[in-house]
């Protein structure tokens, strides 16, 4: 049992990865170990058959004490230990044979903290990360790799079968088209979480269409991506409904377009992006790339349930009638599956509208890789105290609640509390005597 740290004393064995007879080759794996403080893979220090194990899976063994026996040369070997399992060698004639005593310089344990746990509970010992680290294979790729150890994890033989699988694969050419975009490379897992779903009498089961799928791994990513914080803002938008109630129908006979809140929203999220580019931007590991051009993505539902993000390009150079015709056009081709890839792509910011669905407010997920994304909720007349200039008053008034989502990793609460605000205020202050 190699020693794992000053205060160590003993360790479990979690899994013998040899059984008796087997062939080992230096460096190679033979059993997994834990302490109260480390888990780690215990690699042979030379090359044999293994003649016998001497502990069991779940034995407590103390440091120090051999715990297999190796057999260097030969075939047969008389071998024994006694019932205590005490790993004492006798002579043999047709082989030599060596208690099984582990490399030093591959066991030796790290601290506890500098082991990698993913959130589902899979670790990597040291010697995995460090051939991984030698690798620059990062930790999101590292929870790709199959592992054939206990419960998953990774073991040497893994890691190094992947490097050299790695290593054979045909490289991706680099486009050369100047029109393409230049992609950083982020560490963004695309792993998929499967949880045992128990299935009773009377269930249906259905598989998930396309879309959805695409859907459920882009949202379980953004989760595993983004550190979300969601922020709150009531508003007053009274204005605004007064000033829809009385143009809309004038609006529908001029432009041909039925007038929604929908680009007005869109409208005052433009303008507090120009007060707070900050939210206007991407992550690539440690890099932040701001953007130039402010695109706007309005979640769309769809027939079958699903959601589908047309995408509003340079909504920053458009008017409120410009908005509003490009947002009825996406959302009638969205329900009839008319919309092109190009059109779907490209958002900087998303807006979506859970008050659709009669719902107060909702905390959006983030569509990677934006930083932001905005929920606004119904629309409701409620009692509202009212400050004027001969004192405060109880008034009706149309209020709604806003819930911006935000990446932790680039945007603060400041940051995102602010920008929240500043579109409220804007909603807020909204000319009621406008025109188009």
């Amino acid at each position: 049992m190699p020693k794992m740290g000053e205060s160590i004393a003993e360790a479990t064995i979690l899994k013998w990865l040899k059984s008796e007879g087997d062939a080992i080759e230096m460096d190679e794996t033979v059993l997994e170990i834990a302490t109260d403080k480390v888990d780690s893979e215990v690699p042979s220090s030379i090359s044999g058959i293994l003649s016998k194990r001497l502990f069991k899976e779940g034995d407590v063994v103390p440091v120090g004490k051999a715990v297999a026996l190796i057999t260097v040369q030969g075939a047969d070997a008389s071998v024994t230990a006694n019932s205590a399992g005490n790993g004492q060698i006798k002579e043999t004639k047709a082989a030599e044979q060596v208690p099984y005593v582990p490399a030093s310089t591959n066991t030796e344990a790290q601290p506890a903290q500098q082991l990698h746990n993913t959130g589902e509970g899979r670790f990597y010992s040291p010697l995995v990360l460090n051939i991984a680290r030698s690798e620059n294979i990062s930790m999101a790729e590292l929870e790709t790799v199959a592992g054939t150890g206990k419960e998953g994890r990774v073991t040497k033989k893994d890691i190094l079968e992947y490097v050299e699988a790695r290593k054979s694969a045909p490289q991706p050419q680099k486009s050369t088209s100047a029109s393409e975009p230049q992609k950083l490379s982020a560490e963004q897992p695309t792993k998929s979480y499967n949880v045992d779903v128990p299935v009773y009498p009377g269930d249906e089961i259905v598989e998930m269409d396309r879309m959805r799928k695409l859907i459920a791994d882009h949202m379980v990513m953004s989760k595993h991506v983004s550190p979300h914080v969601t922020s709150f803002v009531e508003a007053d938008v009274t204005n605004i409904v007064k000033w829809r109630e009385r143009i809309k129908v004038a609006f529908e006979k001029r432009e041909g377009e039925k007038l929604t809140y929908t680009p007005i929203f869109i409208e005052a999220i433009v303008k507090a992006i120009k007060d707070f580019p900050g939210v206007n931007v991407s992550v690539s590991g440690d890099k932040i790339i701001k953007r130039k051009n402010i695109n706007i993505g309005m979640a769309a539902a769809l027939p079958s349930g699903n959601l589908i993000v047309p995408v509003i390009k340079n909504a920053d150079t458009k008017n409120l009638i410009g908005i509003t015709k490009e947002v009825n056009d996406f959302a009638n081709r969205a329900r009839n599956n008319a919309l092109k890839p190009d059109e779907i792509q490209g958002a900087t910011f998303t807006l979506t509208n859970v008050g659709t669905f009669g719902n107060l407010m909702g905390t959006p997920i983030i569509s990677q890789p934006q930083v932001a994304i905005l929920a606004v909720g119904a629309i409701k007349k409620k009692p509202v105290v009212m400050e004027t200039e001969y004192g405060d008053i109880i008034a009706i008034r149309h209020m709604m609640f806003l819930s911006l989502s935000y990446d932790h990793r680039v945007v603060d609460g400041m940051l995102g509390g602010s920008f929240l605000r500043k579109i409220a205020d804007y909603l807020e202050a909204f000319d009621g005597k406008r025109e188009y």
